[in-house]
């Protein structure tokens, strides 16, 4: 087959244009995403009282755990259908998109069966106290019935993205919110039904995205297509999805980990307002931290088909470009903490000033390396682009697990809450300096003077004879 103008565009395009043009729609989906947990949140705080919104706070790393299998199937099958169609392998890309279809309901249906099992159980585990047990089960049992597909969609629309189409990538996550904020109010307020009627307004809004993928990929729009040959399952293929996948996957366990870690701390040491306190500022830390996420989000397809194409000296002005865009976010977001955390505060709760005080030193704190943290969000998914899936998961895993855990769980008994927020400075540095060495020496070994008919394939771990 003629190759596609969007693939066309991957190899040809200037690299900061290509960038810019995947950017846009990237982030505008990562807002319309945010917006789900945070117009929820918004909503509650407003409308319901602080308990509701510390109900909530506890339910979201269980959330941030069903995302995080969407994104082992969205990004793992992104990274490989990027690869092969730099590659020029079309039947190879619409197979990893039909097993990532099958795998992505099949995880859906058994983590919504295990979250009814334990439900209470892992509520109480991940935070809620006598006062907001019920807060949180309400809204997330009405979660757990929509997961199967809120997973499908979120998974597949990476897959959107990876093929050349980042405008249908972010018009499909904008309906989606879009209408979660239309009904939010209407099931909130308009039927009196609070927390429930948030979790109705997003399920139902999940279910509508999942709807828009699947037609996507039945059109004529798309590079990729699913059919039902391309459905059944084949264990090379759903490997390889889940090899590269794991980084994110583990990334968002992981934040799911340190959340519920957090909350017991702030319960211990802070009371149910610290807990309330820790959720807004995710999530206004999220809205500045989406933008430099949403860089890695466009230069995914760009790294990805090039490296797989050979064209390593593409490769390298595109992540070096991201670096310098996201570092250059991240100092703004980190002024606009810094100068403005009352006003930000002030958005999810004005009635409490306790909650207002808690909020504000918590964001200053949390916020304190932010410069830092848009080259290792970059450097580290970076290895994830090209198909480096255990590296990848080491920088994943580098900050949340294996330096941020350790002090969330120490620095308590020194410095009680204040101590939970400074854990989260000290591992961005940390994080930040070892990708840095890893970074410097990869990106060191990418050769522009090579001619294309030269430069060797890259390295993939499952060859195109096992497909």
């Amino acid at each position: 087959m003629n190759d596609p103008r969007q693939v066309y565009e991957l190899e040809h395009e200037k690299p900061g244009k290509l960038m810019w043009k995947y950017f846009l729609p990237a982030f505008a989906s990562m807002m319309a995403n945010a917006l789900y947990n945070i117009v929820d949140r918004i909503y509650i705080g407003q409308g319901v009282d602080a308990l509701a919104l510390s109900g909530l706070t506890v339910v979201f790393p269980l959330m941030i755990i069903i995302m995080a299998f969407g994104m082992l199937v969205g990004m793992g099958s992104a990274v490989r259908i990027s690869l092969s169609l730099g590659e020029k392998d079309y039947d190879r890309a619409n197979r990893v998109l039909g097993n990532a279809f099958f795998l992505s309901l099949v995880l859906g249906l058994v983590l919504m069966g295990a979250g009814f099992l334990v439900r209470d159980r892992v509520l109480q585990i991940f935070g809620a106290g006598p006062e907001t047990l019920k807060y949180a089960s309400d809204y997330f049992t009405i979660i757990l019935l929509g997961t199967p597909l809120a997973m499908t969609g979120f998974a597949l629309n990476n897959v959107i993205r990876a093929e050349g189409n980042p405008r249908i990538a972010m018009y499909s996550m904008f309906i989606s919110a879009g209408l979660n904020i239309i009904l939010d109010p209407i099931f909130i307020f308009g039927f009196g039904m609070g927390v429930k009627g948030a979790a109705i307004a997003t399920v139902i809004s999940h279910v509508f995205l999942a709807g828009w993928v699947f037609l996507h990929f039945r059109s004529n729009r798309s590079v990729t297509r699913l059919t039902l040959a391309n459905f059944r399952p084949n264990p090379y293929i759903i490997k390889y999805i889940v090899s590269i996948g794991f980084a994110p996957f583990a990334m968002n366990i992981a934040a799911s980990i340190v959340i519920a870690v957090m909350n017991t701390k702030f319960i211990k040491f802070g009371g149910d307002i610290a807990v309330g306190a820790l959720g807004i500022v995710n999530s206004a830390t999220m809205m500045l931290v989406i933008s430099i996420i949403s860089i890695n989000m466009a230069v995914q397809p760009i790294i990805g088909f090039n490296y797989g194409a050979g064209l390593f000296c593409r490769v390298k002005e595109t992540v070096l470009k991201a670096i310098r865009y996201a570092t250059m976010i991240a100092i703004g977001g980190w002024l606009i903490c810094m100068l403005l955390p009352g006003a930000i505060i002030s958005i999810f709760n004005s009635d409490s000033p306790e909650l207002r005080e808690a909020g504000v030193m918590g964001l200053r704190i949390y916020c304190a390396m932010l410069p830092m943290v848009g080259f290792q969000i970059i450097a580290s998914n970076y290895f994830q682009a090209i198909g480096k899936a255990k590296l990848a998961t080491f920088l994943s895993l580098l900050r949340q697990i294996i330096v941020l855990l350790p002090l969330i769980i120490l620095l308590p008994h020194f410095w009680g809450v204040a101590g939970v927020w400074i854990a989260n400075p000290v591992s961005d540095f940390v994080a930040a300096v070892i990708s840095f060495v890893f970074f410097r020496r990869e990106i060191a070994k990418l050769n522009c003077d090579m001619p294309v008919a030269g430069r060797k394939k890259p390295e993939v771990p499952i060859t195109v004879e096992s497909y």
